[in-house]
């Protein structure tokens, strides 16, 4: 019974670890791109800045 507690401990420890893992910028760049942005920076700049996203739509 030990065996399997101190098995199943390093398991939600290896699974808590990956949650909290940032992720990386190929992944953020998708993202944002699935709600309509170029890329993180244009995200970013839209959340903390003063772009509101239509100039990703300018041809």
């Amino acid at each position: 019974m030990e065996k399997k507690r101190k098995a199943l401990k390093k398991l939600l420890e290896a699974v808590e670890k990956e949650i909290l893992k940032k992720p990386n910028r190929k992944t953020l760049d998708r993202l944002s791109l699935f709600v309509g942005y170029q890329d993180w920076e244009s995200f970013q700049e839209a959340v903390h800045g003063e772009a509101d996203g239509l100039s990703n739509y300018e041809d």
